[in-house]
């Protein structure tokens, strides 16, 4: 038998140094070939790092949150054969079993009121002997889930990557129709004292720096106007009944993104990055349009390229590429990079008003507000129409107020009289 020494690998783009995020596997563990050990956050992305031999885990080389350098002990494994180090040469690794940290980190603990337990709640096989203080790995819709439940989750045994508790266990649990004494009775009213820490890592951690920065740098002014979106949602309509089938069905976004392109025709000092260190502003001419998406690790921004050069069926498709890649950790550095403008929407829930915060070293973002039919006066009459508001920010220290108000006030143009975005 020999050890087999995984380290760091060089990811490219002259990173130096890496964000050790999540293990997925534990000393004592077997593992093989191309199994995930790892996820490292690099300054743009989260990165899988894979088993390149068969064996037995011997040593953990960091622990969740570490900055690890390239090039250092990441895993031992212990290998049929000689391994890659000799024996006299083997480095010193402690022996060391990071605790899991779930990779869902945006937990909210709230002294509310929660639902009744169910009274029949009951345990799937024996029960896993965890300790009273011990957190089981679970996800926070897993743990909230179990709350209204009545179970308690330290009792349910995780089918889950290591032992994580999934949803189906605690159906699973339920199924089994087995009195669980030890749940206790939780009353609707009842006072909580609990806590729960959740280490700032990986990217989550990401985002608090990125988000700090931009608040710390730009100089953030926000801008609302109120659109009149009934036309273009009565065009979406007509285009889905007549072309969805065979096309795709297409969203509000990719209106969105073709008004953005237009608009920024005649606004080229927004579709811009400002390197604040050299005072140097880049005006593009490609409009790589961000489109802010949320994913149980965080808010990842997919860049669908080249936005001016695409119907609205292909940046349809692409936008629906990147969300499901962005959204199952599959995204890579390079769409995940690279924008010249952002575009977020919380749809359905997007809310009257925001104030997105700039994505740097981007110029402006443009949110996207929730659609509302509210009476308005047209033409002497009141209707019943469809509309939104937009809430953008923009850095004022390239953008000033006048082109941001004219800037949205086209978009506004070409949604309200959609037949616009068409016409060259």
């Amino acid at each position: 038998m020999g050890t087999h020494v995984i380290k760091m690998p060089d990811i490219g783009e002259g990173i130096a140094e890496v964000e050790l995020s999540q293990w997925h596997v534990k000393v004592g563990d077997m593992v093989v070939e191309d199994q995930v050990l790892a996820d490292v956050m690099t300054d743009k992305a989260m990165v899988d790092i894979p088993s390149p031999v068969h064996g037995k885990v011997l040593a953990l080389g960091g622990q969740p949150g570490e900055v690890m350098a390239v090039g250092s002990v990441l895993i031992s494994i212990e290998v049929e054969g000689a391994g890659n180090v000799k024996e006299s040469t083997q480095p010193v690794v402690a022996v060391k079993e990071a605790p899991v940290v779930a990779p869902k980190v945006e937990a909210v603990i709230e002294s509310k009121p929660v639902a009744a337990p169910r009274p029949a709640a009951v345990c799937q096989g024996p029960m896993v002997a965890r300790e009273a203080d011990e957190r089981p790995l679970a996800s926070p819709a897993v743990r909230k889930h179990a709350l209204d439940l009545g179970i308690q989750l330290r009792l349910v045994r995780g089918t889950g990557p290591a032992g994580r508790v999934l949803h189906e266990d605690l159906e699973a649990w339920l199924a089994q129709g087995q009195s669980n004494a030890s749940a206790p009775a939780t009353a609707a009213y009842a006072q909580r004292n609990d806590e729960e820490q959740i280490p700032v890592i990986g990217m989550r951690r990401k985002i608090a720096q990125r988000m700090q920065d931009a608040t710390q740098r730009a100089a953030h002014f926000s801008y609302v106007e109120e659109i009149d979106v009934t036309a273009v949602e009565e065009l979406r309509a007509h285009l889905n009944e007549k072309h969805g089938a065979t096309r795709g069905k297409l969203t509000l976004l990719p209106f969105l993104v073709r008004a953005l392109v237009v608009a920024l025709r005649d606004f080229p000092q927004i579709n811009a990055r400002y390197d604040d260190e050299a005072q140097v502003i880049t005006r593009l001419g490609a409009v790589h349009v961000g489109v802010a998406t949320q994913a149980d690790i965080g808010l990842m921004v997919p860049v669908v390229r080249h936005a001016e050069a695409r119907s609205l069926w292909d940046s349809a498709a692409e936008i629906s590429r990147l969300a499901t890649a962005a959204r199952t950790g599959k995204a890579s550095r390079d769409e995940l990079s690279g924008s010249t403008i952002t575009l977020t929407s919380l749809g359905a829930l997007g809310g009257i008003v925001s104030t997105p915060v700039l994505n740097l070293p981007e110029v402006a973002i443009v949110g996207v507000n929730k659609i509302v039919e509210r009476p308005m006066v047209v033409k002497g009459q009141i209707v019943i129409r469809k509309m939104m508001n937009l809430s953008s920010s923009f850095d004022h220290r390239v953008v000033d107020g006048m082109d941001a108000a004219q800037f949205i006030q086209a978009v506004r143009g070409l949604l309200e009289q959609p037949a616009t975005l068409f016409v060259e």
